[in-house]
């Protein structure tokens, strides 16, 4: 009795004082009553339109009731506000039991579904945090007022759009996204109730690191939603019985932040804010490829991390700070148009935003070398011409000398030009580039796409200037594509929320930079990389079906590691280093570490389709059958294992080769 006699004293205190309540001040250049448009996320889409990214000052896109099933609706007003659609913005009934339940030891609020919206749309004017009993009038008033002027219809619907779910996703369409990873209007009577539990304590009914907690509350929803009539007990009890089923990858088809952050800068710098939101942008990724790529890059350095011997900070040592781990890199890119199909800046964006795919600034090493052949055999070399593989000391400009060395630190004497290549010779490179004329070789480099400085002294010829990993990976599209570099495509088109299309990005290809010839020729030596090189490690992964042509790259003490590859459907390079350059360890190079992620990412693209198409040759180009490592044509004594088949730009044959009609290559495939 004493209790129900102070319930009523201080409802009536409250009528009172509400009634007594100044009114909010028109100065203000808007109203706590007021529905105004939250901030909005702009949508980053893969390339088969699933969601990759968030672009915007808040995760949030806001969506219409109408578009949502009415149990997602029924869910929140159940648990909420159950009178939602009966007062006036305030339930006085509600604010009764309220006051009757923290007598009695129960805390519990009473604000309804338009109470949190006023203090949630507008925390500057109406601070939720606020105890005093000034706030909760104030609150209340605009409550009332937001009620007066719109229907219950609109304030749900703002109230859906506007509250937090925790992780910084804001509104049901983010939450349905991140959570479930589907939009908010697909979402079943479970995953409703589910979000629904989320808003009393984002953090405390979180279903990512809570999820028993967040499965029980989930089933007192439900339980509220059978009592109030909007499900009936054969929807409730399948509901409560089905499980907590979260999307993987916060809901993202793939771990794409160094990515999408591209594409941020990207936009902006054509002129569409995406950071107002509200846009969506289209964008080249391939999720698989992605996926594929990351899984890659973790694999092949946490199993070299767990190698006997290795002495550095392992991924999974790390604590926090700097991360001081092994890093790795990977991008993928389809010649045929420059689409950046996949693009890992580094093992965990979380540790670090730090993306060394685009700003990372790496010694190549020897997969630099392609480009010095490419320039030789612009000159008239082929692939049968013969260099001495021995000591040799240049002078430089300042009157030192430098001598390169192989990393075998053995020299093998006379050598073709295309076993030099499959065995990485240091001392070829360096010697072709000094009589070419190393202004000629970074030439060529600049047309291929690379813009980083590159110094003019015989170092650079085997990868002592730095790049960039996306830069060199798009200067092999050159190979790919006879002799045209593509220019790296992130974003495909933009449109706005009204789905009009604001931003189209054209396929770019840059000037010719090779002769077709001599590029075909170049990616014909590079097989043997693959095939019987330095990077034999991608056949583990990548039958001999699939051509594959490449090139391994060790920096001095093994430091950066590198194979940058191509098949016919996709150019592809992956790194790996200290992002402060330390020597990995003595079992590092590019053959034993970058060339197997190359070998497993790249394997992805295959797994579920056959062999791809062979390369063509284009006119003028000859083949002949050559003696395996002697610079001539087979013979009639030529074994049969030393036999294989050889290919010139025509004009540099050997004698008497173009005058055989079966050694003239016409289009077709190479055998």
């Amino acid at each position: 009795m004493r209790t129900r006699l102070l319930t009523r004293r201080l409802l009536g205190a409250l009528s009172v004082a509400l009634i007594a309540s100044p009114a909010v001040s028109r100065a203000q250049q808007r109203e706590p009553w007021q529905i105004i448009t939250p901030a909005q996320a702009s949508l980053v889409l893969a390339r088969d339109g699933s969601m990759v990214g968030e672009i915007g000052r808040e995760r949030r896109v806001s969506i219409s009731l109408a578009s949502l099933p009415p149990h997602v609706g029924q869910a929140f007003v159940a648990v909420e506000d159950q009178r939602f659609y009966q007062h006036d913005g305030v339930d006085v009934v509600g604010i009764a039991g309220a006051i009757r339940d923290n007598l009695l030891g129960e805390r519990r609020g009473a604000s309804t579904i338009t109470q949190q919206l006023v203090g949630n749309m507008h925390p500057d004017i109406i601070d939720r945090g606020d105890p005093g009993i000034g706030r909760k009038l104030r609150e209340q008033q605009a409550a009332r007022e937001m009620d007066r002027r719109y229907t219950k219809q609109q304030i749900l619907e703002a109230y859906l759009n506007q509250i937090d779910f925790g992780h910084g996703w804001f509104g049901i369409e983010s939450a349905a996204r991140h959570y479930f990873g589907k939009p908010a209007a697909r979402l079943t009577i479970a995953e409703a109730a589910t979000l629904a539990a989320v808003p009393k304590g984002p953090a405390v009914f979180d279903p990512l690191r809570n999820p028993d907690r967040v499965r029980n509350r989930r089933n007192v929803v439900l339980r509220l939603m059978l009592e109030q009539r909007y499900i009936s007990p054969g929807d409730a009890r399948a509901a409560q019985a089905s499980p907590l089923s979260l999307a993987p990858n916060q809901g993202m088809s793939a771990p794409a932040d160094n990515f999408v952050n591209v594409v941020r800068i990207q936009a902006t710098r054509a002129g569409v804010p995406v950071m107002n939101g509200g846009y969506r942008i289209h964008t080249s990724l391939d999720p698989a490829l992605q996926n594929a790529a990351v899984a890659a890059i973790e694999v092949e350095a946490a199993a070299f991390e767990q190698r006997p011997g290795y002495r550095h900070p392992t991924r999974a040592s790390y604590t926090g700070g700097m991360p001081t781990y092994l890093q790795g890199v990977a991008v993928a890119i389809d010649p045929a148009n420059g689409d950046v199909r996949a693009l890992v800046g580094g093992r965990d964006y979380g540790d670090s935003q730090f993306d060394r795919a685009v700003d990372g600034e790496r010694q190549p090493g020897s997969a630099f070398k392609p480009i010095v052949y490419a320039a030789a055999l612009s000159r008239s070399f082929s692939p049968l011409t013969i260099v001495a593989d021995t000591a040799i000391s240049l002078r430089l400009a300042n009157g030192t000398y430098y001598r390169p060395d192989n990393a075998d630190r053995r020299f093998l004497g006379p050598i073709t030009l295309r076993e030099a290549l499959t065995q990485s010779r240091n001392v070829v490179a360096v010697q072709l580039a000094a009589e070419l004329g190393m202004d000629s070789v970074i030439a060529l480099a600049r047309r291929m796409g690379i813009t980083s400085p590159i110094a003019p002294g015989p170092a650079s010829a085997i990868g002592a200037s730095v790049v960039q990993p996306l830069d060199i990976v798009a200067a092999f599209t050159t190979f790919a594509n006879l002799g045209t570099p593509m220019e790296p495509r992130f974003i495909h088109r933009i449109e706005d929320s009204r789905g009009r299309v604001v931003y189209t990005a054209p396929v770019r290809a840059l000037p010719p930079a090779l002769d077709p010839r001599v590029a075909f020729v170049v990616r014909e030596m590079m097989r043997d990389v693959v095939d019987r090189g330095t990077a034999t490690a991608i056949r583990r992964f990548v039958p001999a079906t699939i051509p594959v042509a490449g090139k391994t790259g060790t920096t001095n003490d093994n430091t950066d590691t590198w194979f940058v590859g191509l098949t016919p459907d996709i150019v592809a390079g992956v790194w790996f280093g200290f992002d402060r350059p330390t020597p990995i360890s003595g079992a590092a190079a590019g053959g034993s570490l970058a060339a197997p992620a190359w070998g497993r990412m790249v394997a992805a693209l295959y797994g579920s389709r056959g062999p791809g198409q062979e390369w063509m040759a284009p006119a003028g180009v000859i083949s002949g059958t050559a003696e395996r490592g002697t610079g001539r044509l087979a013979s009639a004594s030529t074994s049969p294992e030393r036999r294989y088949t050889e290919y010139f730009v025509e004009g540099t044959e050997p004698e008497g080769l173009g005058l055989d009609p079966w050694k003239v290559l016409g289009w077709g495939p190479i055998q």
